[in-house]
């Protein structure tokens, strides 16, 4: 083993077995992200020193509501996107796969797209406006994919490229180099990071007075986050580098178009204009 690897912890990805049913550090991670996101996001819309003349965008109990749509669009999008983008091959072959869920197979972008899509539906179906439930919900889902990048060290997956830095890991499945631990990268800038610069514009900066800019500064600080993480992470072995180059990722790829969509949100955001009071009558 070189000096300069880490043994790699062997936590069991099963936290526990209730008979036939195996509880995942993976699953749980999902869970307790959109949990999370769902008791931040109420405390949100509760507190009127963040909304345009302390007017609350919507009730919590709207978000109760759309907890079940956004599990929905998590798991639909998130799977939707890993058939398309990374392995539809595979999945033309074998169309049933596509279901089996539990073998794994999730795609960020793509669950980021059905969420969207949930939150849109929603938005229209309750008379809220669109941006701020989005700003909402992205103002707490950093904690999840955090939580979710942990779960992908601890079953030993989506691990970096072969390196000598001491903080180098020997993964189980990743061969005998040392690699990357880019699942931990990701849990820093993705989880951590992302969070706190979301939370500074929410209740320092107020930017929940200002649609879309919270979402686009998430959907930026994503893609960003992620284009660099994919410099130290080994690409997906049944698409590897893109054309050719020794560097071009699919994450890459996908990233790109989210952090100029995150730069034109937050560019074109204006404040929600203060309701007009009525005009006090004149004595005659």
């Amino acid at each position: 083993m070189p000096i300069a690897a880490l043994p790699f912890p062997n936590i069991d990805p099963v936290i526990v077995h209730l008979g036939p049913l195996a509880i995942h550090w993976y699953g749980v991670g999902y869970i307790v992200g959109i949990l999370f996101a769902w008791w931040y996001g109420k405390r949100l819309v509760t507190n009127p020193r963040l909304w345009p003349d302390g007017a609350l965008p919507m009730k919590p109990q709207d978000l109760d509501d759309f907890v079940v749509w956004a599990a929905v669009g998590v798991v639909v999008g998130g799977r939707t996107g890993y058939v398309l983008f990374y392995d539809l091959p595979r999945y033309l072959t074998n169309p049933l796969d596509i279901f089996a869920v539990w073998q794994g197979g999730m795609s960020f972008h793509g669950g980021l797209l059905g969420t969207i899509l949930a939150m849109v539906l929603f938005a229209r179906s309750r008379g809220i406006r669109p941006w701020s439930l989005i700003d909402v919900v992205a103002a707490g889902v950093p904690v999840g994919l955090g939580l979710v990048r942990l779960a992908n060290f601890i079953n030993s997956e989506l691990w970096g490229r072969v390196s000598d830095v001491p903080w180098a890991v020997i993964f189980p499945n990743g061969g005998p180099f040392p690699r990357h631990p880019s699942q931990i990268y990701e849990a820093l800038l993705e989880g951590l990071v992302l969070f706190l610069v979301l939370r500074f514009l929410t209740h320092s900066r107020l930017r929940l007075k200002t649609p879309r800019f919270v979402g686009g500064a998430f959907v930026c600080g994503y893609g960003l986050s992620r284009i660099f993480v994919e410099f130290f992470r080994e690409p997906d072995a049944q698409l590897g580098y893109l054309l050719g180059t020794g560097w071009l990722t699919m994450g890459m790829v996908l990233s790109v178009p989210m952090v100029l969509f995150g730069i034109w949100a937050m560019a074109t955001a204006r404040p929600v204009a203060p309701a007009r009071q009525p005009a006090e009558r004149q004595p005659t």
